[in-house]
């Protein structure tokens, strides 16, 4: 009967593990990260990077809370909330930045043989384009995946003291939550290229409003979260 009892119980948080991979605080967030490449793979890999940053703080959160038998003030659960909510006006406020820098149009220009040609050009960076920097992206993604967890921490660990019968089953449910917001952020995060991907290729307009989109709707998202919390 307890083994069925503990079952049901990871069982029940992989599929909160998934469903919490689809709040709207982290669907802003990693689809502000995922306006800035060009390929599936890479947005699988910036899922995968959120959901280990994620499961690495909530790890190390509920060890030291049910090992210690610690508790989370409210205070502080508040205040990473409200660093959520700041990270996500940030995050916005960097795509709408880069927008503005890189203006980028479509270029036309005429070969000897009469023949058109379109290109995406930019004005913004010079002769001398930095490139991104190797895993920048996946580092940036942990990262958030990380502010992420210490938010979501509070109320995934009430519910684990309150039903874990030892310290190893309330360390295996988290891994098992964690793997399933993993499995669902990389989901997540593929899916959510596919427009950017192919607007990147066919339609600069195209490719321009939706970075635009995303990045207002972190904007909006981050700034209601911080008036819920300050003002209200």
């Amino acid at each position: 009967m307890a083994d069925s009892h503990i079952f049901s119980l990871l069982s029940l948080g992989f599929l909160l593990g998934l469903k919490h991979a689809l709040d709207a605080d982290h669907v802003a967030a990693i689809l502000t990260i995922a306006t800035e490449n060009r390929t599936f793979w890479r947005s699988s890999l910036i899922g995968f990077c959120w959901g280990v940053g994620h499961t690495v703080i909530l790890l190390v959160v509920g060890t030291a809370v049910l090992l210690f038998k610690l508790t989370i003030p409210s205070a502080w659960a508040k205040l990473f909330e409200v660093a959520v909510g700041l990270m996500l006006v940030g995050l916005g406020l960097s795509v709408a930045i880069a927008l503005w820098r890189e203006r980028v149009h479509l270029h036309a220009h005429w070969h000897e043989h009469g023949e058109q040609h379109r290109h995406l050009h930019s004005h913004s960076r010079g002769a001398h384009h930095d490139h991104l920097h190797r895993f920048r992206l996946e580092y940036k993604s942990l990262a958030v995946g990380m502010v992420h967890g210490l938010a979501g921490s509070a109320a995934l660990l009430l519910l684990v003291l309150a039903t874990v019968p030892s310290l190893g089953v309330g360390l295996v449910y988290i891994l098992v939550f964690g793997a399933g917001s993993i499995l669902g952020m990389v989901f997540l995060a593929t899916a959510m290229s596919i427009p950017f991907a192919m607007s990147a290729e066919r339609t600069a307009r195209v490719h321009q409003t939706l970075r635009a989109a995303a990045a207002l709707f972190s904007i909006v998202l981050g700034s209601t979260i911080l008036f819920e919390l300050l003002l209200v």
